[in-house]
């Protein structure tokens, strides 16, 4: 499969590249990025937790409901617009231009190297994948069990083979052929790819920074990178976070790359903020990667789905945000929630 290649912009000064040492990956902020010691990971799982999950399906419907979608709608792109399906965590399914992509796909019931244990979903996925329209590209953010899920995987390719193109951090393409995955497109950041479709005209994927970091074993920490993604279609265009700290790098991500019609920003799992506020944006995080992006809408992800991935209350983050718009004067329709299952079109009308 064709490789990624270079911007011609790579050695410009603003486009931070990550360091990479003794075959490991660290991100280059100083200013917003510390190595986290073990103590503070302890320090995380020992935290008072004001999750307060309900326990009742009842109320969890009622206060965070699953919509049933209507797939049959993403047959063939609206004319104008963005369509966007949360699935729920990072997982959206995307479709602009004629081109349809899921973005960190996590099906599965926990987030762990076994179905048996580890942090389980209270909050199910509004659909399988059998029941998905045809996806063309996977943008995957990093390597961490809640964004790259063995069995979402092993499912999507088996249903559509070489078809899907997946797009990968550095060093996450070997895990993927080891899958049986074969169309991996593999970037480092500031990295552009062609995706050209013959109906619709070419698109343009970038791979762009994000502060976080990355593990899947007991000494693999940091092998691999962590990336966003833009998409830039004929028409509209893309952006998914991924998995973040703020950083400076999203000023010079919409600098180069933006407007965009859409992003998706993560705004969960961001307590106790001493311990996370250097891997995961909270909702005033978020909101200034909404901006400095340049975003027209965004929505908010990475939250309401998962036990123990954090300490905030499960609902805090959709409050948040809404606080956050009428404290600073901006339109509702700037930065919004959904439901799980929930269809909604950004920027656009309806055929």
């Amino acid at each position: 499969m064709a490789e990624a290649t270079p911007s011609v912009l790579d050695n410009t000064n603003e486009r931070v590249q990550p360091i990479f040492k003794d075959g490991r990956y660290s991100n280059p902020w100083l200013e917003s990025w510390k190595e986290k010691k073990f103590s503070e990971r302890i320090k995380f799982l020992f935290a008072k937790s004001y999750a307060k999950v309900p326990h009742s399906e009842r109320e969890l419907d009622e206060t965070l409901p699953i919509l049933r979608p209507d797939l049959s709608v993403f047959a063939s792109s609206s004319e104008t617009g963005v369509r966007h399906l949360w699935v729920g965590h990072a997982t959206s399914l995307v479709q602009f231009d004629g081109l349809t992509l899921l973005t960190d796909p996590m099906f599965s019931d926990r987030k762990s190297p076994s179905q048996a244990i580890g942090p389980k979903r209270y909050r199910k996925p509004p659909c399988s994948i059998a029941e998905l329209p045809t996806v063309d590209c996977v943008l995957i953010s990093h390597n961490h069990y809640d964004h790259l899920d063995y069995n979402s995987v092993l499912a999507l390719n088996k249903r559509f083979g070489d078809n899907l193109r997946w797009y990968v951090p550095m060093g996450v393409k070997k895990w993927m052929t080891d899958c049986g995955v074969q169309n991996v497109v593999e970037c480092t950041w500031w990295q552009e790819h062609s995706h050209t479709r013959s109906t619709d005209g070419d698109f343009k994927f970038v791979c762009t920074p994000a502060q976080h970091w990355s593990k899947r074993t007991l000494t693999d920490d940091n092998k691999t990178l962590w990336c966003s993604w833009c998409v830039k279609g004929p028409n509209h265009s893309f952006f998914f976070t991924g998995d973040t700290g703020y950083c400076p790098a999203f000023k010079t991500i919409g600098s180069h790359y933006g407007p965009f019609t859409l992003a998706t920003i993560p705004i969960g799992a961001y307590k106790p903020r001493a311990v996370l506020y250097g891997v995961h944006t909270d909702p005033e995080d978020g909101l200034e990667i909404h901006k400095d992006v340049k975003a027209e809408t965004s929505v908010g992800i990475h939250w309401g789905t998962f036990h123990n991935v954090s300490k905030e209350f499960y609902l805090e983050p959709r409050e948040k945000v809404k606080e956050l718009l009428e404290q600073q004067g901006m339109p509702s329709t700037a930065f919004i929630t959904t439901k799980h299952g929930e269809i909604v079109l950004i920027g656009g009308k309806n055929k």
